[in-house]
């Protein structure tokens, strides 16, 4: 789909749905929104996390149209979104015009949902997609770099590929740094702290057939880990797998 036409009709809800496999070529972004006294510590926990939180764009404070999407509202233009209040997950919502605030800053952060395409181009797929879910993500042990006020651990995403296509899909997924890039794990859960790979923390289960290796990618979630921990008085983000549709091009980020 146009993204434009399908910012537009997430805008008037009448696209509801995860935008896993709704923006063919273009980039997706996860979100996040602080005021502008986070935006500091935020920017830096950035910097030092780039595989879990690559930012594409920062807009100003009080600015709501981002310069890679035509006529966009960054207020508006995801179908949900998660309001943190002082660490606390309070209310996911369609809509965050009425909780805007002029001092807010909003951080758009790369997504894995561009190397898919990617990987789908390669002719393999990718089962949450066949099966129209969203996709499975997790907490793990490995620590991020804290900056500020925020730290926590990786949050990642999951995606269980035939043990002969690992080598492919870690190829393809390196050549988009700026969206998490390869994989930080495959294999065994255990090792990154994952107990129960039935039971993501975000997202939705998918069956692991065998044959098949879970494969885990750092996850623009991350600083909703984060926000935990930071407690920022308020903090509003995209919901897991609710992503904001740019007009930029996957390939432009695909380095060779």
């Amino acid at each position: 789909m146009d993204a434009k036409k399908l910012r537009e009709e997430i805008r008037n809800g009448s696209f509801t749905g995860s935008t896993s496999g709704a923006a063919g070529n273009k980039v997706q972004a996860n979100l996040v929104i602080l005021p502008k006294a986070y935006a500091f510590d935020f920017l830096l926990y950035a910097m030092r996390n780039k595989k879990a939180v690559p930012v594409i764009e920062v807009l100003e404070d009080g600015q709501t149209e981002s310069r890679y999407a035509d006529d966009s509202d960054i207020r508006t233009d995801i179908p949900k979104y998660n309001i943190y209040k002082d660490g606390v997950l309070t209310d996911t919502v369609d809509d965050i015009s009425e909780y805007w605030q002029d001092d807010f800053v909003t951080f758009l952060i790369g997504c894995s949902f561009t190397f898919e395409q990617a990987i789908l181009d390669e002719g393999l797929s990718i089962k949450h997609i066949d099966a129209g879910r969203n996709v499975a993500m997790y907490k793990t042990n490995i620590a991020t770099d804290p900056a500020g006020v925020f730290s926590g651990e990786l949050v990642v995403s999951m995606r269980p590929f035939d043990e002969n296509a690992v080598e492919t899909v870690t190829r393809v997924t390196e050549q988009f740094p700026e969206m998490h890039g390869g994989p930080v794990h495959y294999g065994d859960p255990r090792e990154i702290g994952i107990k129960d790979i039935g039971h993501p923390e975000y997202g939705e289960s998918i069956e692991i057939d065998e044959g098949e290796l879970p494969v885990f990618w750092a996850c623009g979630v991350t600083p909703q880990n984060a926000a935990v921990n930071a407690k920022p008085r308020v903090m509003i983000t995209h919901a897991p797998g609710y992503m904001f549709v740019t007009d930029l091009e996957n390939e432009d980020y695909r380095q060779k």
